[in-house]
């Protein structure tokens, strides 16, 4: 021990270095002490509670990342006390394990954050209004804060002269934030005015994109199209370019359902006596064809129409009887929303036939089921035009034109 104290007396930098190797031993002895007592201690502790939230900042390492910041204090406050170290060695040695400092913290927070989300995630309404974004906006925060008192520590100086001497960056920050402040913007906009939500169906043709909101974040928004991919929008691009969000169909309970047969207008004329007898026998037509009926005749009656004089009397026509069979079918139809507009409308003739258009609501408005419901009505309307006399109106097949030419040689 003599000759060591001796040897230690005569190489006076050995003193100071084996000081600062127990000190690192120290440092990391504490973190190790940390790590496996009290982070342990904390998880045992967060198994035994009923409540979720603590789960997910065990989950997110919340704990590890502040624990990282005893090593680093251990080492800035036990520099000081190890004699015969240059004080430039301490000074430099004591910003490096500030600024170690200032990151873990930092980045602690940022943890604290990302847990925040997913526990706010967890609740019923969370969808409704998501706080991604402004969080997102405080990380952001917090990391421009942590830079600038990093820096500020490193060189020595205070935090207030350092962003004083930022003044004449503003422009560049602006430019180099431009996206950001954008995003920002827009992001409050969208949930001031909740114009979009996580699981809504929205339609952006700018970018190609239909399918359900799957993401709402600070700078994007992803949206699942219905072939499974992904399209990235940038959130500001939502307030500047218009788009469709289908959730009001979803909320009012009832998709619409608009569908035009075209039907050749050759086959359209009136109905004869025998077939308003046949129709009047069905159970949709009942009402309808007795009310005409009574109708036509007081008509004809009230202004002396001659019998058998075709042009000059009221009757009945194949069309407008489809048409209300077609109304009165979608009304007693199961499926159809009776508190919705429901109409059978004639559009303009075209050279493609006479359109009746059928405008109805469908309860259901899962996809499946409403298409379902959609082909069940139009192959029914379709089925039944030959029994009122009238025929579908469709371009000319190539079978067609074969049995012509058959038929005229």
């Amino acid at each position: 021990m003599n000759q060591l104290t001796s040897w230690i007396e005569a190489n006076p930098v050995v003193g100071p270095v084996v000081a600062v190797i127990a000190l690192l031993l120290v440092a990391y002895l504490a973190g190790v002490v940390v790590r496996r007592l009290v982070l342990r201690s904390i998880g045992r502790l967060v198994t035994r509670t009923r409540a979720a939230w603590d789960d997910v900042l065990v989950e997110r390492k919340v704990f590890s990342r502040f624990a990282q910041i005893v090593p680093a204090a251990v080492i800035y406050y036990g520099l000081p006390l190890i004699p015969g170290l240059p004080d430039t060695v301490v000074l430099v040695a004591q910003r490096v394990a500030a600024a170690s400092v200032i990151l873990f913290v930092a980045a602690g927070i940022s943890a604290a954050l990302t847990a925040a989300n997913e526990i706010y995630n967890r609740r019923p309404d969370a969808q409704d209004r998501p706080i991604k974004g402004y969080l997102q906006v405080i990380n952001i925060l917090v990391s421009v804060v942590a830079f600038v008192l990093i820096v500020a520590r490193v060189i020595d100086r205070s935090p207030v002269v350092f962003l004083s001497g930022l003044g004449a960056l503003t422009a560049v920050a602006l430019l180099v934030f431009k996206d950001t402040i954008l995003s920002l913007v827009a992001s409050l906009q969208i949930a001031a005015n909740d114009m979009v939500r996580i699981g809504d169906w929205i339609e952006v043709p700018q970018f190609g994109a239909d399918g359900d909101v799957v993401d709402l974040a600070l700078h994007t928004v992803k949206v699942q199209n219905w072939d499974k991919t992904i399209t990235t929008i940038p959130t500001h691009r939502l307030i500047t370019d218009s788009f469709k969000n289908w959730r009001g169909m979803s909320e009012a309970g009832g998709r619409r359902i608009k569908r035009a047969i075209n039907i050749d207008m050759s086959s359209v004329g009136f109905l004869s006596e025998e077939e308003i007898d046949r129709l009047g026998s069905w159970e949709l037509l009942f009402d309808y064809v007795a009310d005409k009926r009574a109708a036509t005749q007081a008509f004809n009656v009230a202004r002396e129409v001659p019998e058998g004089v075709t042009p000059h009397s009221r009757r009945l026509t194949n069309l407008g009887t489809f048409r209300a069979y077609a109304l009165a079918y979608l009304r007693a139809h199961s499926d159809t929303h009776k508190d919705m507009t429901t109409m059978v409308r004639q559009l303009a003739p075209t050279a493609s036939g006479l359109p009746m258009e059928i405008y109805v609501f469908s309860k259901d408005t899962d996809w499946h089921v409403y298409e379902s419901v959609q082909s069940d009505i139009m192959d029914h309307l379709v089925s039944v035009l030959p029994a009122f006399g009238l025929r579908v109106f469709q371009d000319p097949s190539g079978s067609d034109v074969r049995a012509l030419t058959e038929g005229r040689s």
